[in-house]
């Protein structure tokens, strides 16, 4: 949680002397605007308006003597999801939330030790995956080598979004990877949603591996219909909705030789606030297509994300205003089909039970208030 502003920029550090440490945190808080205000009580001040530097001043108010301990008595205050990397003194921890709501992993490289969110980024620096962070787990590296510390564990709630979109498809979580996943949405997509198309596509980059999926499992052909402007990014968690709407402008250039008369397959990874998906479409129809059949890996997104996805309010959700038929009309598409939540559990090919389903069903890990301020710590 916090704006994109400088002084929020990861890792943050906090404490003086030997009592400093360095954090770089994945999630979010959600009980961080009480706690920040109990640690100003207590005259502790804070210079950036993030939930990452109340957990270092939390770690740094434990009366425990040891950094294990006073890392454990944060998680005991803590509510939300975090998977922290910490710098002390001469001892780097991974710490990781009793959910296991974000990835953390450990890796070796020429002899030393690495903590990383994902295992791609592991591969980047040629270093060695060994195991992921367990839920509640924090890991501990000093000279001496690597300790583990397990605290207790109840409900495990991996958010499922990190296997339709958010991670990398190149990472591995669960020993499942991603790419693979994906392909699997896309070819469950085919199975739930069947249509008679000439062609099939992924929407470029994020969807590449369920098109894949769709076109070997319905035998229309894939095809790469729009060029992807490579030096654009991610437009559903670009803070300002005039900078999403210019990023698709930007984003996509339709071959229109390939695109002529034909009816399409579109398979995306999800529909959030519905703002990028029309104008795709009006991309596709501009370039010649005759028809556009919407497929969607993603369940209809009903609820917000409070752990760290920064998706939308519930108000900007298009699947908490309309219907599916409403939002089909909405987006130009001719059908509109997402995939249910059972074929996207069998699509990933592992349990239920370990999967935060929050954005799909409502039903918390936690919890929350549901209309929860990302800048209320401005």
């Amino acid at each position: 949680r916090g704006s994109s502003r400088v002084r929020n920029v990861q890792p943050i550090i906090v404490g003086s002397g030997s009592n400093t440490i360095a954090i770089a945190h994945n999630g979010n808080i959600v009980n961080a605007e009480h706690l920040h205000q109990e640690l100003c009580d207590q005259g502790y001040t804070f210079r950036t308006s993030t939930d990452s530097e109340v957990i270092a001043n939390l770690i740094l108010s434990s009366p425990e003597k040891d950094w294990v301990g006073k890392i454990r008595y944060a998680m005991h205050r803590l509510q939300g999801a975090y998977s922290l990397v910490i710098m002390a003194n001469h001892n780097l921890f991974g710490v990781r939330d009793p959910f296991g709501i974000r990835p953390l992993c450990l890796g070796v490289v020429n002899g030393g030790w690495v903590i990383a969110s994902e295992s791609c980024a592991l591969d980047h620096i040629g270093a060695s995956f060994i195991r992921e962070v367990e839920p509640g787990e924090i890991i501990s590296i000093a000279e001496n080598g690597v300790d583990s510390y397990r605290g207790e564990v109840g409900r495990r709630a991996l958010c499922i979004f990190e296997y339709i979109y958010f991670a990398r498809p190149d990472s591995a979580i669960n020993g499942r990877l991603l790419y693979l996943a994906r392909q699997a949405m896309g070819e469950r997509l085919a199975e739930e949603y069947p249509v008679d198309a000439d062609l099939v596509m992924g929407v470029p980059d994020s969807a590449t591996a369920a098109g894949i999926g769709y076109s070997r499992k319905s035998n229309i052909p894939l095809c790469e219909g729009l060029l992807k402007n490579r030096y654009v990014g991610r437009t559903f968690i670009e803070p300002d909705q005039r900078i999403r709407d210019l990023g698709v402008k930007l984003k996509f250039n339709p071959l229109r030789s390939i695109l002529e008369g034909k009816r399409m397959v579109l398979v995306d990874d999800s529909i959030v606030r519905g703002t990028t998906t029309p104008k795709v479409i009006k991309l596709l129809q501009k370039g010649g297509v005759k028809e556009v059949h919407m497929r969607v890996c993603a369940p209809p997104i009903r609820y917000p994300c409070f752990f760290g996805v920064d998706m939308a309010t519930r108000r900007e959700l298009i699947a908490s205003q309309k219907t599916i038929p409403q939002i089909r009309d909405f987006i130009g598409a001719d059908t509109l089909g997402y995939l249910s939540i059972d074929g996207l559990i069998k699509a990933v090919a592992l349990p239920k039970d370990i999967f935060c389903l929050t954005c799909f069903t409502g039903d918390y890990p936690i919890p929350v208030q549901l209309e929860m301020e990302k800048l209320a710590l401005e």
